[in-house]
Order: C-alpha cells, then sequence, then structure tokens
C-alpha cells in the first residue's frame, strides 16, 4: 500500500557566513552535529514543496525529481532518505518530488529547503515518531556530507531575519532573530549561479570568509537593527571579494529606488534587497533594468518555517 506526504519549507537567503568546521586549534571538528556556519538571512515564502511515496519493497530503491525532471544529482536528498530508510526494519520504494520556487546555486537555500522537506514527508510517511530537531539533525548532517551547504538547516526550523549566534545543527546551533515588521519585502535578482562546494573547500577563500563572517557577526549583534544588518552584510560581500562589479552597481541602484537595505546572496552573483511594501514596484523597475524579469523574485519574509500539508 503506497503512502504519501507533503511538506513545504521556505527558501533560506544568506547575506553573510563564517565557515566553522575546525576547533580553535585548527583542527576539524569530527562531531558534523557540530559543524556549521555562524551567518545570517532571511527565510523567504517562495521555497521548496516536496511530495514523498513509500510503499513496501524487496530493497530500497530511491527515485528523485525536482520540478518534474529525474534529479541524481540532488545527493543531499539522497542522503536523508537513506539516514531515515536506515531507521526501518523493512524495505521500502521511496519517490521524492521537489518543486523548487527559487534559482538552485544562487544562495537562497534551495538544498536545504529540500532536504528539510524530505526528512519531514519521509518521517510522516514512514510513521516514524522524531522530533523536530531530530529530524533537522538528519537534514543538517546531509548538507555538509554533500557540501551544499554549512549553516541553513537550523534558522529556516525558525523562519524570519535569523542570525546564527553559534554554529551547529538544530539543538546545538544558538540562533537568534532580529524583530521585523511583516510588511517588508524582499526583491531579489540573480545573474548567474555558483557552486556552494568551490567556496566550502577552497583554503584562500575561506580563511578570508571567515574573517569578515566573524567581524559582520560582532557589529550586527552589537547593533542589531535591520538597517544595521543589511549594512554590514553588504560590507562582507565587498571585503570578502564575493561582490561583482554588477553586483555593486545594482545595490546603489536599488538603494537609490528606496530599498531599506542591499546585500548579495551567500553564495552566489545575486542580489536581495529588503524593501517596505510601497516602494517594491520602483526596486522591482531598478532589477529589470539590469536583469531579464524571469530572473527576478519577490515575495514577504517567511515567518513560520515549517510546513506539512495535506
Amino acid at each position: 500500500m503506497e503512502r504519501k506526504a507533503r511538506a513545504f519549507f521556505p527558501s533560506g537567503i544568506s547575506s553573510f557566513f563564517e565557515i566553522c568546521d575546525q576547533t580553535a586549534e585548527g583542527k576539524p571538528i569530527s562531531d558534523l552535529e557540530r559543524v556549521g556556519a555562524r551567518g545570517g538571512g532571511f527565510a523567504f515564502e517562495k521555497g521548496v514543496k516536496t511530495e514523498v511515496s513509500v510503499k513496501e519493497a524487496e530493497e530500497n530503491r530511491i527515485q528523485i525529481y525536482i520540478n518534474k525532471k529525474p534529479s541524481p544529482e540532488a545527493t543531499t536528498t539522497q542522503a536523508v532518505v537513506e539516514a531515515l530508510l536506515q531507521k526501518c526494519d523493512q524495505a521500502f520504494e521511496v519517490i521524492v518530488k521537489h518543486q523548487v520556487e527559487v534559482p538552485v546555486g544562487a544562495g537562497f537555500g534551495s538544498s536545504a529547503a529540500g532536504a528539510l522537506g524530505a526528512t519531514f514527508a519521509l518521517c510522516r510517511a514512514l510513521r516514524l515518531n522524531l522530533t523536530v530537531n531530530q529530524l533537522g539533525r538528519v537534514a543538517h548532517i546531509a548538507e555538509i556530507k554533500c557540501h551544499t551547504g554549512l549553516g541553513t538547516v537550523s534558522p529556516l526550523l525558525i523562519g524570519g531575519c535569523v542570525i546564527s549566534v553559534e554554529p551547529g545543527a538544530p539543538g546545538i546551533a544558538v540562533i537568534d532573530r532580529i524583530p521585523v515588521d511583516s510588511d517588508y519585502r524582499i526583491v531579489a535578482g540573480v545573474f548567474r549561479p555558483w557552486p556552494t562546494k568551490k567556496v566550502l573547500v577552497s583554503p584562500e577563500i575561506k580563511k578570508k570568509v571567515n574573517k569578515c563572517g566573524r567581524e559582520t557577526v560582532d557589529k550586527i549583534l552589537a547593533n542589531p537593527s535591520l538597517e544595521n544588518f543589511m549594512k554590514t552584510s553588504q560590507e562582507f560581500a565587498v571585503e570578502s571579494g564575493f561582490a561583482t562589479q554588477r553586483i555593486l552597481k545594482l545595490m546603489k541602484l536599488a538603494e537609490k529606488a528606496g530599498a531599506v537595505g542591499v546585500a548579495q546572496n551567500m553564495v552566489g552573483e545575486a542580489v536581495h534587497a529588503v524593501v517596505e511594501e510601497d516602494k517594491v514596484e520602483g526596486v522591482v523597475q531598478v532589477f529589470k533594468k539590469v536583469l531579464p524579469k524571469k530572473n527576478i523574485l519577490y515575495g514577504k519574509i517567511d515567518f513560520q518555517g515549517l510546513r506539512l500539508l495535506k
């Protein structure tokens, strides 16, 4: 008998980060639940809807689809499914269907949103009894192992304008939020995606990013306002070397159009602006001057996080 379950997670726009995968002595952290990132960003209402169907089988079989196309490259989702199947005393055929509403590989945290959606939906379909943090840890570890992210899972369980004060999986990470009015909107635009793996494994980039990321967290905690969050996140993009000339140009244009603040998506050649509701159209028009319409997204900040769907 086939059983189905569905879940939705918002995407996670990262504004800045510090990679936390070593001890103070410079040794690799072996406990993957304690590997992660300090940083900050926003849960965005456009995210990933996931449907999971399971039925008993002679051996475990997994099929993954992204926007209706077979996606064997979806290693993070594959990893969370395998992890949960290990908790079962029988085999299943599992089909995971992701509907992704944001660009992949452009700093929207789609792999984390998809991994969480698959984890929570599969848990329901398999009738496993696990807590939110236990499920979040499965998704977090999968992201670490697959090099698709470091610190997006824990914030996505909370939503809003999020600061990861200390790294790690859900239940270990220290997550805080800046209170943000629900009338604010996010306008985002993508020039091109960047592969996260290159950033996470390059020692040169990592050293520079970590210095800037550590300073950014401290600056925001010293003055935790939305305006300071966006200002220091933009400084992070410039000082870390991620900001390209066209990123800098779009940031300036969006600010002139009335955005509260503008930062770069981490990691991608992409920009997100926080905008008061009555100024959204003006900022969108500015984005259209430098980007095709299909590369521009706008919507609400998501304050809920997890949704299990009927």
